[in-house]
């Protein structure tokens, strides 16, 4: 999930990866949509309460007897409530970056700067429409 603030993106420090620091991301859980589980992670990980405003990207990868795939949803957040300042059992905490900034940070992938950057150049953000929504 890319979460825009502005210029500044959310991004999370993860308690597991060797903590480093990414997008709020996880799997989806039994009964879940794809945006329920972006909104899901993105309050767990980040204590953000997000409004998803469109799909940057989907990617499948089919594997042996099995498929991952990938929905990277922008957002906004829902209100002013600052991100999670306290570690818990999902994350050692959040903030809001600049991709100046995020160059600072050791990243679990540089895929971050990548996604905040294509975004802050005007990439095609699809309708939610696209999931039915």
């Amino acid at each position: 999930m890319l979460v825009r603030y502005g210029r500044r993106f959310l991004l999370v420090h993860e308690r597991k990866h060797g903590q480093l620091w990414y997008l709020p991301a996880g799997r989806m859980e039994p009964g879940e949509t794809f945006a329920m589980a972006a909104r899901r992670e993105t309050m767990e990980e980040a204590g953000v309460d997000v409004v998803l405003e469109g799909v940057l990207k989907i990617q499948h990868a089919p594997m042996a007897g099995n498929a991952r795939m990938r929905v990277i949803f922008v957002a906004r957040p829902a209100d002013d409530r600052p991100p999670k300042s306290v570690a818990d059992d999902e994350s050692l905490g959040a903030g809001w970056f600049s991709v100046e900034e995020m160059a600072t940070l050791p990243l679990r992938s540089e895929e971050v700067v990548d996604l905040a950057r294509e975004v802050l150049d005007g990439a095609l953000i699809h309708p939610m429409s696209l999931f039915g929504y």
